[in-house]
């Protein structure tokens, strides 16, 4: 499937739609889950409407694989939309600390409210929402301290509606990662399957690899040149890119040619994982200097 034509809607996430629906009334708050590389490409935009109303907290997730500089920008962005934020890697559990206490923040006036009625202590229900693979179920074990969500490095994971308590007053209900049904902008398919929250399965790696080599020869060549000890020279597509990279690494085929898919696996596995550098693929708007 080429990039600019991503388009679906699976079956699973129509279900989460309607459990979201379902359930919204019942919370205190909503939780969104973004990945601090690319925070509005993955973001739901359907959750605008879906969550009306509701106080939103924003977890600003990966923040150790992203632009310090911009990932302060973009907080500063959604503190000015009204929405708690804070920053996390939720792999390592730095920053999840801070949630417990940003809810109860954000909801301290329906607290009194409850308290005022007599509710004092009532349990705090917070949904968390999120795209697949953004570590929704990470996050939610490090904050609980417990195994409860099940966490793997792939889209597509968790499927059904689960409570997680994280103390005698707060509870999570997480939801299955839920995509739209089509990119308006071609840009934020690329850039979601650039950090894995589109399954690989369905789009063409090669062709992805040469996109992000592109991105990278553009706006970072210090780093290609660090990493896998390649020249960026002017006129470099993100073809030759790959090619030069492949070559280097001895990813030889017969012919003496380079096995460009094997090389392009390879770039998509070391930019998720981190090892390129931190990044962020899309600039703060600059209201918020």
């Amino acid at each position: 499937m080429q990039l600019d034509q991503l388009s679906w809607f699976p079956g699973h996430m129509t279900k989460t739609r309607r459990m979201i629906t379902a359930e919204i009334a019942n919370m205190d708050a909503v939780c969104e889950i973004l990945d601090a590389r690319i925070p509005l490409s993955s973001r739901n935009p359907d959750l605008d409407e879906l969550t009306a109303g509701k106080p939103r907290i924003v977890v600003l997730n990966r923040v150790d694989q992203a632009d310090g500089a911009q990932t302060r920008r973009w907080a500063a962005y959604f503190r000015a939309r009204g929405y708690a934020v804070i920053e996390v890697d939720a792999k390592s559990g730095a920053g999840v600390k801070q949630f417990a206490g940003a809810v109860r923040a954000l909801l301290k006036d329906k607290i009194a409210a409850y308290e005022a009625k007599g509710q004092v202590g009532r349990v705090l229900r917070v949904m968390i929402l999120g795209i697949p693979n953004v570590g929704k179920s990470t996050f939610i074990n490090k904050v609980s301290g417990k195994k409860s969500a099940r966490a793997e490095d792939r889209p597509g994971v968790t499927r059904g509606k689960q409570w997680v308590p994280v103390d005698k007053t707060l509870e999570l209900l997480d939801t299955p990662g839920i995509l739209w049904p089509k990119f308006e902008d071609p840009e934020v398919g690329v850039r979601l399957a650039f950090t894995g929250a589109i399954r690989d399965d369905v789009i063409d790696t090669e062709e992805l690899a040469v996109r992000l080599m592109d991105y990278l020869g553009e706006h970072y060549p210090a780093t290609l040149t660090e990493r896998y000890k390649i020249t960026v020279e002017a006129g470099d597509d993100g073809f030759s890119l790959l090619n030069k990279a492949g070559r280097k690494r001895g990813f030889l085929i017969a012919g003496g040619e380079v096995d460009t898919e094997r090389m392009s696996r390879i770039l998509l596995d070391e930019f998720r994982a981190g090892k390129l550098g931190r990044f962020t693929l899309e600039q703060a708007p600059e209201v918020c200097e």
